[in-house]
């Protein structure tokens, strides 16, 4: 991986923990996403102008727009729903098996190939991104999340994982092949669109609004933060083997630990210090790899 692609997606992952910082802080989560892309979607059109014009637009490419976006739209809707009925320790190890399945469809699809010690840096960075939940430093509590496979809120832990690594080879098929900023904009637009399909429901009535009272001035900050998580992350993708940039990105996993630490008062225990430092130590691998 050159030193490029490595800084600009060590970006997208300092803001991908900013804006899911302040997707904790709001109250109304679903609709507080929804409200994230059109602050977003407002602030890159203003840009559009700017950049130039859009490349051809093709059928190809707008399949792989709507199929992206409603694999990044599935990946939060499975997410929520596995955050909100189980428990954390539980889910979020298996939400990550996404770097399991990335390498893979790399390999099988793309034919992307890596050196031993790039392998070595994704073995680490999924070991980090597994532990950092952990209750305690024991292989009981390694191997829980396994034991519980048939618990409603695991299976859509599973199946956001799964989801998220079909959406990351879309991901990097549409910037090897298109501008990954007008790439990233459609994309944009077509998540929007589909989340508002989802909020059209009668249960969502009165709570557009309502957030929007309660978290104006957080959703007007995270616009920029989660645009720029998604630029630079996409840019950083198109010059990188997709088997190493989604894992690379876990490095946001260690940003939320320091965020936590210093600025909420959390608790940095043995565990969470042992996660951060196997995902540093497999961003290095993969750098040297």
């Amino acid at each position: 991986m050159s030193n490029l692609a490595l800084i600009l997606i060590v970006i997208s992952a300092v803001m991908h923990a900013l804006w899911n910082l302040l997707v904790k802080r709001s109250r109304d989560k679903t609709v507080f996403i929804w409200w994230m892309f059109i602050a977003s979607g407002v602030l890159v059109s203003l840009v559009v102008p700017f950049v130039g014009p859009f490349p051809p637009v093709t059928a190809y490419l707008l399949g792989l727009v709507v199929a992206g976006g409603a694999c990044f739209v599935l990946y939060h809707l499975f997410n929520g729903r596995a955050y909100r009925s189980g428990d954390l320790s539980l889910t979020y190890p298996l939400s990550q098996t996404s770097m399991l399945w990335v390498p893979l469809w790399g390999a099988l699809v793309l034919g992307e190939r890596f050196s031993p010690t790039g392998l070595a840096g994704i073995a680490l960075i999924i070991a980090g991104a597994w532990c950092v939940q952990l209750r305690a430093l024991a292989w009981r509590e390694v191997v829980r999340p396994l034991r519980s496979l048939g618990d409603p809120a695991v299976m859509a832990a599973l199946a956001a994982g799964f989801i998220y690594s079909i959406g990351s080879i879309i991901d990097k098929t549409g910037v090897a092949s298109y501008d990954p900023f007008h790439f990233t904009y459609l994309l944009v637009i077509c998540m929007f669109l589909l989340m508002s399909l989802n909020l059209a429901r009668p249960r969502y009535r009165g709570r557009i609004m309502a957030e929007w009272r309660h978290s104006r001035k957080l959703i007007l900050l995270s616009g920029p933060v989660m645009m720029g998580s998604f630029m630079t992350f996409r840019y950083g993708l198109k010059l990188a083997p997709v088997s190493y940039a989604v894992p690379v990105r876990q490095v946001s996993i260690l940003i939320g630990v320091l965020i936590g630490t210093l600025f909420l008062g959390e608790a940095c225990g043995r565990i969470r210090l042992t996660a951060a430092l196997l995902i540093l130590a497999g961003v290095a691998l993969i750098r040297l790899g």
